[in-house]
Order: C-alpha cells, then structure tokens, then sequence
C-alpha cells in the first residue's frame, strides 16, 4: 500500500502541488526520503520518528520509502515533516486514508510532536482554494490561512489533537484570521552615518527589486 498525501513546494511565492507518496515495504529497516530534498527535508526523518515516538507511536522495523513527487522539482524547507508524519500513520493504518483526502498538509514537527509554524501557509492556503481542496497546518499558522477565504483550515497544536481530530474524538476549532503583530519601530537609513555610497545602493535595490551582494571583510587584528 501507497499512502498519498498532498503538499506544496515553493518557487518563489507560487506553491506547486507535491504528491507525498509513503510506502512500507518488506526488507532490512530503513527510512529513506526521495525527490530531490535538501538537507532539512532529510533531516525530517529524525523529527518525524522522535514525533511519532513522543505520542507512543514507533515505526516498523521495515523498509520505509518517501518519494516526493514530481521528482524533478527541487524540495526545500521543514514543511513537509506533517505531511510525511501523515503519510506514515495513513501507511501504517492507524489514520485512515480518507480523512487526509481533499487536504493540502504543511507545518515542521518538533520532537515533543508539537507543529510548528511555517513561511508560505497563506500562498498554500490559496492554492488550496484553487484546488477546492483543505488545508491542514500549525494552530499558530491558522490566522494567517482564513485569510484565503472559503477554505477549510484545520490547524493543530500537535500531532496527537490533529489525529483526534481526524478520529473525530476531538473537534478543532476553525480559525479566524487574525492580523500580524507589530514589530515596533523599524530601522532606518536615516540612522545610519555615512555610507553614502551604500545606502543609494540599497535604495535602488528596493525601488527596482533587484538583487543585491553583501560582502563582510573581516581584517586581523594585526592588519591595520
């Protein structure tokens, strides 16, 4: 058995639709991550298992796959820790299938099995309402994701109130959207003395979105 479950990859700000596929075969014990993750997505197996052991449950002592389709586009981020915790309890029956169908899935696992917040839940949560599909994500996320409108969002503390829920021996609340705190001042170029030269050039970066390089030289002590 395949357990498919659906994510997004971001290129730039445009979420792209990624099958989560999660399968549990017969063979020596192993847990590997295909699809061309970085290195925080293969770091998700060790987040995923100690999740999973936080909540009293271990992984078999099988061959475990995890490909990230389609597998050319590049995967990068700690999103998709939820969404191959998903996959493994919908392989391994203690989720049933059904209840994942229809749902974009997105958030990072801590070790405790809290979800945590994540960057681009709302570009997510708007190309889940292209799809007419839901959104699964952080409770701390859900203000940012009721802002893409007619979507159902279900947003959990951890992974344990998320299973329950979709048990339905727990209810989640929908969230509301909720605006972002201020940060208080922000810094100025007007505070900054001198540098003339630099401070046109971040001007014109700004005004024209172009990229900028900044290089620190650092000197010995003995240099000058």
């Amino acid at each position: 058995m395949v357990a498919h479950i659906g994510t997004v990859a971001f290129v730039g700000i445009e979420a792209r639709t990624v099958d989560v596929q999660v399968q549990i075969a017969s063979g020596l014990p192993s847990f590997t991550i295909v699809g061309l993750p970085d290195k925080a997505v293969a770091e998700s197996r060790e987040r995923v298992r100690a999740a999973l052991g936080a909540i009293g449950l271990a992984l078999p002592p099988k061959r475990i796959t995890v490909n990230l389709a389609p597998a050319d586009l590049p995967k990068e981020g700690s999103h998709y820790d939820l969404a191959i915790a998903l996959g493994l309890l919908v392989a391994m029956a203690a989720v049933a299938s059904d209840t994942v169908q229809g749902y974009l899935v997105l958030g990072e696992l801590g070790l405790d099995g809290a979800i945590q917040a994540v960057p681009g839940v709302l570009p997510a949560a708007l190309k889940a309402a292209e799809l007419d599909c839901g959104l699964i994500c952080a409770a701390a996320s859900g203000g940012e994701a009721a802002w893409a409108g007619e979507v159902e969002v279900i947003a959990a503390e951890n992974l344990l109130s998320l299973i329950n829920h979709l048990k339905g021996s727990q209810l989640l609340n929908p969230p509301k959207a909720i605006l972002a705190e201020e940060c208080g001042d922000f810094l100025d170029l007007r505070d900054i003395k001198g540098q003339e030269t630099a401070k046109r050039a971040l001007e014109i970066v700004a005004a024209g979105g172009h990229n900028l390089c900044i290089l620190r030289l650092v000197y010995p002590q003995n240099f000058l």
